[in-house]
């Protein structure tokens, strides 16, 4: 038995594709545009044993674009799995990022997250999935709308660029949001509708100025008996700067009278919604993982991010398979920059591992909240609002896209 571990090429996209169909359940189809040079695979005797997939992307990240590695299509051959042929691909990817120095954090979704958390990955993003009727929208305080409701068509021969221009504006300050090229557009959000479903696309605007868009489709959907609705409505993307844009799109969903239930998943986690509805259990609400990311160049990970707060962190971490990362460090940010060096004198304010570490960088858990559950060790108490401080983000952290 021979184990070679290298890219793909074009020569090996038809078994890597039927590896891929097999251990990941999906359509053939959804691997079409698959490029070669993006899979980094495990061949066992010339056969595509285990694939480990990346795209390059850009993540906003508390208001600045980082460069990221979007991992996708992790797969194993049933025969070949418990044989460590994916610790092999995920610490070859790791290493490759280090070298090149261009994409401090690897960043996925995940089927099963604890496949990944023994890596060091970890959550850091959460989203909701809601579930309502239209009789339910109703809000617990008024809020003037004055603006109009316009369809539009999304077509790049039309209103495509309006959708983009607000997307941008959108995501300026987020955290997790990418840069959507138009592939991602066309394979996510604007993806063609199935079936007998219509797709909706609506701006919101004020004195003439667009301040949000709402994607959505409807059409045939739960079965029930006459006279109750059976539409069914499924929303794809909102996007709001105001919070009448916001609440327009809701005012309009209200009005789907034939509509049985209205679906939104995802939805961030810090959406007002909840806090909006007169019934909020209505939504049917249920919260799940979404974004795990790994720490791959930590001085490059804290220098990626945005901050508003200027302050000195000192931690300590040890880093077992990207070991590079291993020491006691100290980060003073700024609001244009942090810098990151060595810890030469002092004691570091806590001990962190590199999951928890991703998940303080990214605003999902704040250092005191990690303090409770045990998923770092404090040396300064003092120190932990100083972190809660520095490492707060404008919005909680999420993506719209799956890759």
């Amino acid at each position: 038995m021979t184990i070679e571990i290298r890219p793909a090429t074009a020569d090996d996209l038809p078994a890597l594709k039927r590896l891929l169909v097999q251990s990941l359940a999906l359509p053939i189809s959804d691997f079409a545009a698959l490029e070669p040079d993006f899979m980094l695979c495990a061949f066992d005797d010339g056969r595509p044993a285990a694939a480990h997939g990346s795209w390059p992307l850009t993540m906003r990240f508390n208001g600045k674009a980082t460069p990221i590695s979007g991992v996708t299509t992790v797969s194993t051959d049933v025969v070949d799995r418990q044989k460590g042929y994916l610790r092999k691909l995920v610490t070859q990817h790791f290493e490759e990022l280090h070298e090149q120095g261009e994409r401090p954090l690897a960043v996925l979704f995940a089927s099963q997250a604890a496949i990944y958390q023994r890596y060091g990955y970890s959550v850091v993003s959460t989203s909701h999935s809601y579930s309502i009727e239209p009789r339910y929208i109703q809000f617990n305080e008024p809020l003037e709308v004055p603006g109009t409701l316009r369809h539009i068509d999304p077509s790049p021969e039309a209103d495509f660029g309006l959708l983009v221009g607000l997307y941008r504006e959108f995501r300026e300050q987020r955290t997790g949001y990418v840069h959507r090229g138009k592939a991602m557009w066309d394979a996510g959000v604007l993806s063609p509708v199935s079936g007998e479903q219509v797709r909706s696309a609506i701006v919101y605007e004020e004195d003439g100025e667009a301040q949000g868009y709402c994607l959505y489709r409807t059409g045939p959907g739960l079965t029930s008996d006459p006279p109750e609705p059976n539409q069914q409505c499924i929303i794809d993307d909102i996007v709001w700067l105001n919070p009448r844009a916001y609440r327009a799109f809701w005012n309009n969903f209200a009005k789907l009278a034939v509509t049985r239930r209205i679906e939104w998943s995802p939805a961030p986690p810090d959406d007002p919604l909840p806090h909006q509805l007169l019934e909020p259990r209505q939504l049917r609400d249920t919260l799940s993982e979404q974004l795990l990311a790994r720490i791959v160049d930590l001085p490059g990970a804290f220098r990626a991010r945005g901050y508003q707060e200027s302050e000195a962190l000192r931690f300590a971490i040890t880093d077992d398979l990207c070991t590079w990362n291993t020491g006691q460090w100290q980060v003073i940010t700024g609001p244009d920059d942090a810098e990151v060096t060595p810890l030469s004198s002092g004691t570091p304010d806590i001990t962190v591992a590199p999951g928890t570490l991703a998940m303080l960088l990214f605003g999902q858990i704040t250092a005191t909240e990690a303090a409770r559950a045990g998923k770092l060790d404090v040396h300064d108490e003092s120190a932990l609002p100083r972190w809660d401080k520095t490492l707060r983000t404008i919005h909680m952290p999420f993506t719209s896209d799956h890759w």
